[in-house]
């Protein structure tokens, strides 16, 4: 496994989550990462991504707002703080890392962790 995602759970709406991603085994401090998420019966959605750096950050118009990425290139972890969380959340959220840089296309994205379900109850 290259990247480890945890955190998720089943929270209630207006709850807030504190997803991680750490790598093991190589280093992607120098790459961009995001987060995408997959709801049960629909096509896998952007969420957010983070430069190398960190200087840069992109959001989905659903999360903007709600959602914060953040990444340490010294512990190679990218974190996902999810704020007033709605049911419409619910998802299996991944991780993913590109070399290529930031981007919201999931086929931009090389690695990818194994995900980990949010559930957010009405």
């Amino acid at each position: 496994v290259q990247l480890q995602a945890s955190g998720g759970g089943l929270v209630q709406a207006g709850d807030s989550l504190r997803l991680s991603c750490a790598a093991s085994g190589r280093t992607f401090s120098t790459y961009a990462k995001g987060w995408f998420r997959q709801a049960p019966g629909k096509e896998r959605e952007f969420v957010a991504a983070i430069s190398w750096r960190g200087g840069t950050t992109w959001y989905s118009d659903s999360v903007k707002g709600r959602f914060t990425i953040s990444r340490d290139n010294a512990k190679d972890t990218v974190i996902l703080q999810m704020n007033s969380l709605k049911p419409e959340d619910t998802a299996v959220y991944y991780c993913a890392a590109s070399r290529p840089g930031i981007s919201r296309l999931p086929n931009e994205y090389g690695y990818w962790g194994q995900g980990t379900l949010v559930t957010v109850s009405s």
